[in-house]
């Protein structure tokens, strides 16, 4: 049974994160081992008054320190692909200026870590950029957040004992491919059972924004198809506060799916499964 709209809209998570997805710290230790030769070398700038003299000698002693991947994880930014404007509006790369002893100088000077250096606010620069790196992953956590509610509806279909495929096409359903179209899918799961077979897709938006309208739009459109096909049904399992900014469009297609759980309304689901199997 389906629950009213703004029941259902009421029992929506508040969130999706587990403390297991905040950092992955196996990742962070590989971006580090990328750069560890390189930040220990450049440790030998810390507290030198005359930083462009240290910085002078070092790049002749070993120019490979001053590597994209080093002196970009100093002020938070990936390698050396990143672009900037100089004091005439020109547009530079980062790594074009990072070439010489005057340019790493000016580097230096420019964003700061000139000071920063001198008074010695960095005691080890590998530490510095470990914490560096935890930042940045965390602030890549939303890149994460399909595959983490991907992953924990699988949890709930292996703990109720229910067989289920990933990412699988829609090509395999030749009933239904000629009703699709163009609208070839990559669906998230696909559970068989006796009676039916459930046509999964998942996702979790934490904002509002244009991409919820058109996944709205997008099943309202893609449910119907599918559904006309007695032995196959469209299942949509979707949370997060972010509905709340696309509710008319959400209300849309609600109307015209009827299989659409969030979270907490997925016991429902999972019960008609186990009662088909």
């Amino acid at each position: 049974m389906k629950l009213p709209l703004e029941d259902f809209l009421e029992t929506l998570s508040e969130t999706n994160t587990k403390l297991e997805d905040f950092v992955d710290f196996q990742k962070v230790d590989r971006n580090m081992e990328k750069v560890l030769i390189a930040l220990n070398q450049l440790n030998y700038l810390l507290g030198k008054e005359n930083l462009f003299e240290a910085i002078s000698l070092l790049f002749e002693e070993n120019p490979s320190a001053f590597s994209p991947s080093a002196l970009g994880i100093l002020i938070a930014v990936r390698g050396g692909g990143k672009k900037f404007l100089d004091d005439d509006m020109a547009v530079f790369m980062l790594k074009d200026i990072w070439q010489d002893p005057e340019n790493i100088f000016r580097f230096f000077e420019k964003t700061g870590l000139s000071e920063v250096f001198k008074d010695k606010k960095i005691s080890n620069l590998v530490d510095y950029a470990f914490g560096v790196e935890v930042g940045l992953d965390s602030n890549a956590r939303k890149n994460r957040g399909g595959a983490t509610t991907e992953a924990s509806v699988a949890r709930v279909f292996t703990n109720a004992g229910i067989s289920y495929r990933e990412q699988v096409d829609s090509s395999e359903f030749s009933e239904i491919a000629s009703a699709l179209g163009a609208d070839l899918k990559c669906f998230d799961f696909v559970i068989r059972t006796k009676k039916k077979t459930y046509l999964i897709e998942v996702n979790y938006y934490n904002g509002g924004g244009s991409k919820l309208n058109e996944t709205a739009r997008s099943y309202s459109e893609l449910g119907p198809k599918i559904n006309a096909h007695p032995k196959y049904e469209f299942v949509w399992v979707t949370d997060g506060p972010g509905w709340f900014d696309a509710k008319t469009k959400f209300e849309e297609a609600y109307k015209v799916i009827p299989s659409v759980f969030n979270f907490n309304t997925l016991p429902v689901f999972i019960s008609k499964v186990k009662e088909e199997l």
